[in-house]
């Protein structure tokens, strides 16, 4: 991805605390000679080195990922930015944090192996809920999916958060962002500030 200097995050524990926030996004791989992607929900392993997730059998993606080199995006908080909020000219931009991730995927097709990414995915995204759901998955079930791990070997992040223009101007686009409801933006701009 291209990522200007002043919008890019190397701090591998930031990156990582960003991956697990907002870890629904795409896996962008080949199919039959063509871009192909599908939305899923990840997980970072617990060494921070694989990405894992699952897909429908019935998706064309599993058939051809095993051994691919893929793509995975991700996407944090986001919003149009007009040049009117700014005290200083400007031009119209969009405000973002995302992040891609690649690596070589494995397809999982074990059922143990699949009882432990549909668990794992499970635990992560009931955990919130005062009495969460307990999986009892029937190995009947696991047919209709496959697993996918993705070894990471290049992460890159970018978060464009005006930090190309003034304070002023940045204190501004946070204020009529607050205003226009887009808090988890603003927020993210204020985090960064520090």
């Amino acid at each position: 991805m291209y990522i200007p200097k002043h919008f890019e995050v190397t701090d591998k524990d930031e990156v990582f605390a960003f991956v697990e926030a907002n870890a629904f996004g795409q896996l962008i791989s080949n199919v039959d000679g063509k871009l192909f992607s599908t939305h899923l929900p990840f997980l970072l392993s617990e060494d921070k080195s694989k990405i894992i997730g699952h897909l429908a059998l019935k998706n064309p993606q599993h058939s051809e990922i095993d051994g691919q080199e893929v793509l995975i995006t991700l996407e944090g908080p986001h919003d149009y930015i007009s040049p009117v909020w700014y005290s200083s000219p400007g031009v119209p931009t969009w405000n973002y944090q995302a992040v891609h991730i690649y690596g070589q995927c494995e397809v999982i097709r074990s059922t143990e192996e699949l009882q432990q990414v549909v668990n794992a995915l499970t635990v992560k995204y009931e955990s919130a809920f005062e009495n969460p759901w307990q999986p009892e998955y029937k190995p009947l079930m696991l047919r209709a999916i496959v697993g996918i791990e993705v070894t990471i070997s290049e992460i890159q992040c970018q978060y464009k958060l005006s930090q190309n223009r003034s304070s002023q101007d940045r204190s501004q686009v946070i204020e009529r962002l607050k205003s226009l409801g887009s808090t988890a933006l603003a927020n993210e701009m204020e985090r960064n500030e520090l």
